[in-house]
């Protein structure tokens, strides 16, 4: 199809104020919150700024009678470069489907378009005495309908879960433009689990339209311990010792001198500049639940060699804190013009360890290493430092995440605990998983979206999609029978 009626045919569709096509506005859609290089990119055809379902199926169907890709975008905070275009297409953009359609107080449920904001949904609901616990450190600018692609997590999903528990059903458009519902109201819901399957999927089986979401109650009692150490060992093991005592925070976050050193000359937050590591530990519930459970943790920390801990139970001075930690990557621009940050889980057992390894890495390939983490599951955000404008330096950052990646799958852990697997990570996923597990998983793609028009190119390694499923499958098998090919 000739673009100028491909463009013609989305205006008809959204409007000709709903259609970029300029390059400057389409450059901006090549990107996401990952690092420059580090992600493939492709121009789209034309980005589409669609309001309701309908016109979101009626590009979909266009998009397959034009041959072109279709990738759903939020707003593009995503560090995998999961909403970045592979192969060009069509970009359907949601940000303008923003609005909270329904809360329920009496079932404790919103009902919300995938362009909402992520703290802009838990300040509309907090009137009525209620929050939405996922959220991500990007919760001021990403959209609900990105964190269920996603599958987002945060601070308080320690206690709370990450994005797939508190969504309990999702309108969706197919690739072949039908719209269906998936998932309820009810508790139990028989049949395939088509909503689990869609929280996480990356918008290559779907596109969100409407999210019918849980909300969580506001709890009575709030505090925030701040917790100094001389070490980020000592900090660790403090960590374990909190969890090991069947004690389960709200938040458990855990942040080095060197992420310290950025965020304390910015915010202000009160983190001493002289500890080695600081945690910030959150407690809510029934007031005396809390009072008592900050006596506990502040004796184990105590014990484990924090310096000191102190308490904030005054809102103004807890969103201080927090403040410090949710802006840590922010404040890295103090320290240098570029940062990847990465994300990977290990085992708590394996902090220490993994921590020190790190450490190492950042001295092997001379490349400051800040560590500002959800130390309570274990889901590691390490931030190498660097400056990309210095020739070799995003190639060094590539070799350094690869080490980090391989020591954190061969301890036990996993790629990805939030920031999914995108372009990024996708060459790693062989690390993790057998072909007959990529297989599977390419299965249930192609069930959904035969011709792979949905955000090609993400998640699998090359090679493991459409037709070349079924040699792979045949390969595995010829293997486990002892078959060589001739």
């Amino acid at each position: 199809m000739d673009r100028e009626i491909l463009v013609e045919k989305l205006q008809g569709i959204v409007g000709k104020n709903g259609v970029f096509t300029r390059p400057a506005d389409l450059l901006v859609y090549e990107y996401d919150g990952s690092v420059d290089g580090a992600v493939e990119t492709a121009t789209p055809s034309a980005v589409a700024l669609p309001t309701t379902a309908e016109q979101i199926a009626d590009i979909v169907i266009l998009a397959r009678e034009a041959g072109l890709p279709v990738v759903a975008r939020g707003a593009g905070t995503g560090l995998s470069g999961g909403a970045v275009p592979q192969q060009g297409g069509i970009i359907i953009s949601l940000t303008r489907m923003n609005r909270v359609l329904e809360i329920d107080r009496e079932d404790r449920t919103a009902l919300v378009e995938p362009g909402v904001i992520n703290l802009e949904l838990s300040e509309e609901t907090l009137p009525h005495g209620f929050f939405f616990a996922p959220d991500p450190s990007s919760q001021k600018a990403c959209t609900i309908g990105g964190n269920v692609a996603e599958n987002s997590g945060g601070p308080h999903c320690l206690k709370y879960g990450v994005t797939t528990n508190h969504v309990l059903g999702l309108e969706i458009v197919l690739p072949d433009g039908r719209i269906v519902w998936t998932g309820g109201r009810s508790a139990g819901v028989s049949g395939y689990d088509l909503t689990g399957a869609m929280v996480g999927s990356e918008g290559m089986l779907g596109i969100v339209t409407k999210a019918l979401v849980r909300l969580t109650p506001s709890p009575e009692s709030t505090l925030v311990l701040l917790a100094p150490f001389a070490d980020i060992e000592s900090a660790s093991h403090a960590t374990s010792r909190i969890i090991a005592a069947g004690i389960v925070p709200a938040a458990l976050e855990m942040m080095d001198n060197l992420t310290i050193q950025a965020v304390e000359p910015a915010y202000h937050a009160g983190y001493p500049m002289d500890a080695g590591a600081v945690l910030l530990i959150e407690i809510d519930g029934s007031t005396d639940d809390v009072r008592g459970t900050g006596v506990e943790i502040a004796a184990l920390c105590v014990e484990s060699g924090a310096t000191e801990v102190r308490s904030a139970t005054e809102r103004a001075e807890r969103d201080l804190l927090w403040k410090g930690r949710k802006m840590a990557l922010g404040a890295m621009g103090r320290l240098a013009p570029n940062y990847y940050l990465h994300d990977t889980v290990v085992p708590r057992s394996k902090l220490p360890a993994t921590l020190r390894r790190v450490e190492e890495i950042s001295r092997d390939f001379d490349l400051p290493i800040a560590n500002v983490f959800h130390a309570g599951d274990g889901n590691l955000h390490p931030l190498m430092l660097f400056d990309r404008r210095v020739n070799g330096s995003t190639e060094r950052v590539l070799e350094a995440s690869k080490e980090i990646i391989t020591y954190c799958v061969d301890v036990g852990g996993a790629l990805s605990g939030e920031h999914g697997i995108g372009t990024e990570k996708r060459g790693y996923m062989t690390l993790v998983y057998t072909a007959d597990d990529l297989a599977a998983m390419a299965g249930l793609k192609n069930s959904f979206d035969p011709t792979g028009m949905f955000n090609p190119e993400k998640l699998f390694p090359k090679g493991y999609m459409c037709g070349e499923v079924r040699a792979l499958r045949m390969q595995a098998m010829a293997q486990k029978l002892g078959i060589h090919a001739l």
